[in-house]
């Protein structure tokens, strides 16, 4: 009698275990899904502040300035990408700027 209520026992605590693998697996895949999102909106923006950055300790202030700029540029674009209504008509559309 109490080795049946010992094994119920256990068998429960497993199947909490589980869910709680399976709670934190589909919050990092949904972690993972947003930053696949936010990467795929402002990419080129990350790679032009990275590169401004890279010059900008190398000396190379010329460089620097312009891949700086070209960041804003490609925030202000991405901004206005993200603005703008997505919906089946004009799925795809915009897709290659980024």
């Amino acid at each position: 009698m109490n080795s049946s209520k010992l094994t119920k026992r256990l068998a429960g605590r497993r199947s909490q275990r589980g869910q709680g693998m399976t709670e934190y697996i589909i919050i990092v895949a949904l972690v993972a899904i947003g930053a696949i999102g936010v990467y795929n909106l402002f990419g080129k923006t990350v790679r032009e502040q990275t590169s401004a950055m890279a010059f900008g300790l190398a000396g190379n202030n010329t460089q620097s300035t312009t891949h700086s700029t070209t960041a804003g540029t490609d925030a202000t674009n991405a901004g206005t990408q993200a603005d703008n209504t997505q919906g089946l008509s004009n799925f795809g559309v915009n897709s290659g700027t980024q």
